[in-house]
């Protein structure tokens, strides 16, 4: 068996267990995958049209079919290339007890799947972001070292991003951050036709978000004696509880910038005062564009490993490609509001 054949990489990719994608699996489900290097996708935008009324005995009135816009675009690449050292496989693998009880296959195996880990949770931190992104701004800005950047708008209402100013921040007390919530909700309504059901907060919102007085009251009742224990965040999205009938949550989890350059390149994927609404209802779409490699017969895959050798200088090499775009295809099932 050839261990760096495209199979057998697939077929390692296929079995990992990688690490959360929350906002993926929550509110982008759905997988596409283009036959071109183009990715077509779908924005939809109804209006609350009513069926007119005309008399029995006159033609039918001409409705104008609305709602959907296809668009189109070519992807940025993903392209992971790194070399690959075998000699690891000489040496004890972390937690084999000393003097080694595994061979030299078995590390190789291992070793090799530690990389490929690496390459697949690397590609889906950079798809986690990019739906983050799509949640709180209806965007996606596609940027890196020689790609020109690009802005894909996918439409959303302005009235569905806000700021808060003076008094109306929820760090200052003459705030409202339930009638807040209670109005975004209705503004998302009116202009998508979804109820939000899950309210997401950073870190920071919601250490103001509960410690509010009005919120204090509502987190008290709802966990009786057990007001005062301390919550443990976990990667990803922390369920909270319900609050009038919706769903919070907290999300923490950090990336490091490659085109960051100063001495501290980790950022939170929310920004520090960031509340979204969200709902499943935003029909998100994980879409990729085929993979311009003959190894990969042109086709479409979230992710495309390869290995080659070279021989001078000798060195192995993996290749990990992808062409991702995270598509909210009902973009205005969506709200963002930085609360501070």
């Amino acid at each position: 068996m050839d261990l760096f054949s495209t199979n057998v990489l697939l077929g390692v990719i296929n079995s990992l267990v990688t690490s959360q994608q929350w906002f993926l699996d929550r509110y982008f489900p759905i997988a596409s995958y283009s036959e071109t290097k183009l990715i077509s996708f779908d924005v939809i935008d109804k209006t609350r049209r009513l069926a007119p009324f005309v008399s029995p005995v006159v033609a039918g009135k001409v409705i104008t079919s609305q709602g959907i816009t296809t668009k189109f675009f070519e992807p940025a690449y993903i392209k992971d290339k790194r070399v690959f050292n075998s000699k690891r496989a000489l040496t004890r693998s972390a937690g084999e007890p000393f003097g080694g009880n595994l061979s030299g296959m078995q590390r190789m195996q291992a070793v090799l799947a530690n990389d490929l880990l690496d390459q697949v949770e690397m590609v889906d931190r950079r798809l986690e972001l990019m739906a983050t992104d799509a949640l709180r701004t209806g965007k996606a800005v596609i940027t890196g070292d020689e790609y020109p950047t690009v802005e894909v708008n996918f439409g959303r209402k302005a009235s569905l991003t806000v700021k808060l100013t003076g008094s109306k921040r929820w760090n200052q007390a003459g705030s409202t951050p339930l009638k807040d919530i209670r109005d975004w909700s209705l503004v998302m309504f009116k202009a998508s036709g979804a109820m939000p059901i899950d309210v997401v907060h950073d870190i920071d919102s919601w250490t103001v978000f509960s410690e509010h007085p009005d919120i204090r009251e509502f987190l008290n009742r709802l966990r009786g004696n057990s007001s005062n224990e301390e919550v443990q965040f976990q990667q990803g999205g922390t369920f909270m509880g319900r609050i009038d009938g919706m769903n919070h949550f907290v999300y923490v989890d950090y990336f490091i910038d490659p085109l960051e350059k100063n001495d501290d390149p980790e950022k939170p994927f929310l920004p520090s005062g960031t509340v979204m609404l969200l709902t499943p209802q935003i029909l998100g779409t994980r879409a990729f564009g085929a993979i311009e490699d003959e190894d990969a017969g042109f086709q479409s895959l979230s992710h495309f490993p390869k290995s080659w050798t070279e021989k001078d200088p000798s060195a192995r090499y993996l290749l990990m490609q992808s062409a991702p775009l995270i598509v909210p295809t009902r973009v205005n099932a969506s709200f963002c509001a930085m609360v501070f």
